[in-house]
């Protein structure tokens, strides 16, 4: 409590503004903005103005407290790129991590990606996972890495494909990628974001290693003299004046006056360019040539393609949540014994369907649906005697277990104890609609989830006698059972 003897604060005494905060506390703050409040907080004061340009300062800040937990920052490009450009880049990859699903027909070309992938962090790099199940006869499943994702230390992104899958493990990959393209025999691809939640993966047939370029070219662009240029981040946000082109290294953009190749005007240089590139092509008795010596660059370019692109969709809710208790990835045996990959998926109209994600070339696979629901209403416990008979008469499949098995099956466990059961329709009766139209073949698209108190489920029809009981592909973003390993 203040004594009474004391002056009064006046009001100026008691203002504290941003500027009185030290410059480590305002660095922290800053980091929590967007791209676009940074931009607009730049243009209030030339001290800000200089902050906000600061690469080892702010742009370290906003990407060590975004993905300092996650990745090694200062190792990427081997410590060499500037942070506004790590920023930039990893504000685009950061949607990669997490599984995505491939989408429409294989490559024809080599050895296609099988239907699941995952992406997750690395030390200076983001490494793509090939997930197929494991033909063991467990509930294990093979993470193979088939792609690699860095900066060199120019800033140029690397991102290389294993095609043949011939390294054990994320590391020898790793190893490989950066010692070189002909001795690993690795795919130089681009990466195509389409949105957020679909890319391409596709072939960079362009592609130029930085160590079979000439030392003394350099790096030039545009002038901004006519035309403004800026740096976009995610969803379009303009970093204004902040962000300024950052040439190949990171660095602040230099004035086209100092660029080695400034002998001439850029401007001029690069429209008499244009101009001699067009002149050749439609001189007279020139034309023919000229396209027929494009259509064969183009029949070699072809022929050279060792991959095609591959779409691939991101899957958004891979894990379950309390209010969505079956959502997710999840894998089970079939009535064969092989071990498949299944995802669930709540709708906003209060329907749930269960996918099996497999190779479209296999019948009844690829993304076709195994069963649907429209009514989310579960039975709760006590449970009619019917239902009880329903479920206790069946066997459940699993991996054989000496302790309970019966001709390749395995009986109920005692851990299984049924929660609640909900009352699913068969994947028939999408694809044969005439199984529906008479009372006699309801058995053959009725059929039940049996929801279990450890948060696992197993489903089956009343047409056969078993149970698919299914496990977590991954929880909390990370894969489970797996096997890193190439030999499938």
């Amino acid at each position: 409590m203040a004594n009474s003897g004391d002056p009064p604060l006046s009001s100026s005494s008691a203002q504290f503004t941003f500027a009185d905060f030290p410059e480590d506390v305002q660095l922290c703050i800053l980091s929590f903005l967007t791209l676009s409040e940074i931009s607009s907080f730049a243009c209030t004061s030339k001290r800000f103005l200089f902050l906000c340009r600061s690469d080892g300062m702010l742009w370290f800040s906003m990407c060590d407290r975004r993905w300092g937990s996650k990745t090694h920052i200062r190792k990427w490009g081997n410590g060499r790129i500037g942070f506004k450009l790590l920023y930039k880049t990893l504000c685009q990859w950061e949607n990669l991590i997490g599984f995505w699903r491939r989408i429409g027909q294989a490559s024809s070309i080599g050895v296609s990606t099988p239907p699941l992938v995952f992406f997750e962090w690395g030390p200076s790099f983001v490494t793509g996972y090939k997930v197929s199940p494991s033909k063991t006869g467990t509930y294990q499943v093979v993470k193979t890495p088939f792609l690699w994702m860095a900066l060199s230390p120019s800033g140029q992104p690397l991102i290389f494909l294993d095609r043949e899958c011939r390294f054990e493990s994320s590391g020898d990959f790793v190893r490989a990628a950066q010692s070189g393209i002909p001795d690993a025999d690795l795919i130089h691809v681009h990466v195509g974001f389409i949105g957020k939640d679909h890319f391409v993966l596709e072939e960079n047939l362009g592609f130029v290693s930085e160590e079979s370029l000439p030392r003394n070219i350099g790096y030039w662009r545009i002038s901004t003299a006519n035309t403004s240029s800026t740096m976009c981040g995610p969803g379009g946000d303009d970093l204004g004046g902040i962000a300024d082109d950052v040439n190949m290294n990171g660095s602040e953009s230099t004035s086209l006056s100092h660029s080695p190749m400034s002998a001439s005007p850029p401007d001029d240089r690069l429209m008499s360019e244009i101009y001699q590139f067009f002149a050749n092509r439609t001189s007279p008795g020139s034309g023919d040539r000229s396209s027929r010596r494009q259509r064969r660059r183009d029949k070699e370019r072809q022929g050279r393609r060792k991959w095609e692109p591959e779409h691939f969709m991101k899957i958004v809710n891979c894990t379950p949540t309390p209010l969505r208790p079956l959502q997710g990835l999840w894998k089970g045996f079939c009535d064969d014994l092989s071990l498949e990959f299944y995802l669930v998926a709540y709708d906003d109209i209060g329907g749930i369907t269960c996918r099996k994600i497999g190779y479209a070339s296999e019948p009844f696979s690829g993304y076709s649906p195994v069963f649907w629901t429209s009514n989310m209403t579960f039975i709760n416990s006590p449970f009619s005697t019917e239902e009880e008979e329903l479920f206790d008469g069946r066997v459940h499949l699993r991996p054989p277990d000496a302790a309970n098995d019966i001709d390749g099956y395995s009986t109920l466990m005692e851990n299984d104890v049924v929660s609640r059961i909900l009352s699913i329709n068969s994947s028939y009766d999408l694809v044969i609609p005439d199984l529906t139209g008479s009372s006699a073949n309801a058995r053959h698209v009725e059929g039940r989830v049996w929801q279990y108190t450890n948060g696992t489920f197993g489903f089956g029809f009343l047409r056969n006698n078993f149970i698919i009981d299914l496990k977590h592909i991954a929880l909390d973003g990370c894969l489970l059972d797996t096997a890193e390993n190439c030999g499938d």
